[in-house]
């Protein structure tokens, strides 16, 4: 699904971040907000183009393929700000493990887990993401979330419990749906983890080159686990659509997108970023319904409401 720049979750320099109360004064909308309002629309957008690229694609060769577009896309955009540069050898361990994390393991279980189970499904389950953020924040000393923060994660946990029983009875109706939202959860604390270990190296070095390391690093990590696929690939199974799919997963919902997600979390800190995602079920929900006909159950609209 980019970092840090100069502020924290309170607002303050980077210096005053570590620690910074989650819950306190929301600071007025600005440009960040304004971005991750929009990366909100292309994820919620994405579910629906990703699932129906599949019919056409081998997950992990769509994976191999997209990647390579996305790393292309941020490469551009860090060459634009000035020189190319490469971290202190010191930082290299935890960029290599950031971007395996964030990259190979988030994206797998994202791209299995969408395969099995329904778009909208997939949307409210990521919702969660929020709540393993502000745990980990917590846990880490980033940020310390307040009793409405944990009311919300409780609330949030509390409706992916009954969308993911809801799998066997309820739309999905079938194991396979619940095996996709159970790797899905996998894919929420990848994420999770992704975004609060990669705070000290954003601070550090700024968004957009933390995004372009850790994206490069993923993308030669799912090339050679979706090389197989695309030898087995069948090309001329795949139509304009699903390589508009392709084109718009790649540009926008990653490199675009990840650049905003860590440029949020640069200026307002893991917990508020996170918590825009909540926002795109909404979406996932509605364009789910348009192009793939899918119709929550139920029980999904209760979580969402």
């Amino acid at each position: 699904m980019a970092r840090t720049e100069a502020a924290g979750a309170d607002g303050e320099g980077i210096d005053g971040a570590l620690g910074a109360e989650a819950t306190g004064p929301v600071p007025p909308w600005g440009w960040t907000e304004t971005a991750l309002a929009l990366m909100v629309f292309v994820w919620g957008v994405n579910f629906a183009v990703v699932k129906r690229a599949l019919e056409a694609f081998d997950p992990l060769a769509f994976n191999a393929l997209r990647y390579p577009i996305a790393s292309a896309f941020v490469f551009v955009v860090l060459r634009a700000q000035g020189p190319l540069a490469l971290p202190e050898r010191r930082d290299w361990p935890r960029i290599l493990v950031l971007g395996v994390l964030g990259n190979v393991v988030y994206q797998m279980a994202f791209i299995l887990g969408l395969d099995r189970t329904m778009a909208g499904h997939a949307s409210l389950i990521l919702a969660l993401t929020p709540v393993f953020t502000a745990f980990l924040s917590a846990v880490t000393g980033h940020e310390r979330p307040g009793p409405r923060t944990w009311l919300g994660a409780a609330l949030a946990a509390g409706g992916v419990a009954l969308v993911t029983g809801s799998a066997l009875t309820f739309g999905a109706g079938s194991k396979r749906a619940l095996a996709g939202d159970l790797i899905l959860l996998g894919a929420c604390f990848a994420w999770a983890l992704y975004t609060v270990g990669a705070r000290p190296v954003v601070q550090k070095y700024g968004s957009v080159r933390t995004t372009a390391w850790t994206l490069w690093v993923g993308t030669l990590g799912l090339v050679l686990l979706g090389t197989p696929g695309l030898v087995a690939q069948d090309g001329g199974a795949v139509g304009p659509g699903a390589w508009g799919g392709l084109w718009f997963s790649a540009i926008m919902s990653i490199g675009l997108a990840y650049l905003i997600w860590y440029r949020g979390v640069e200026k307002i800190g893991n917990t508020r970023t996170s918590i825009f995602s909540n926002l795109t079920p909404l979406l996932a929900l509605a364009f789910g319904g348009l192009w793939l006909g899918e119709g929550p159950g139920p029980l999904a609209l209760l979580r969402v409401v």
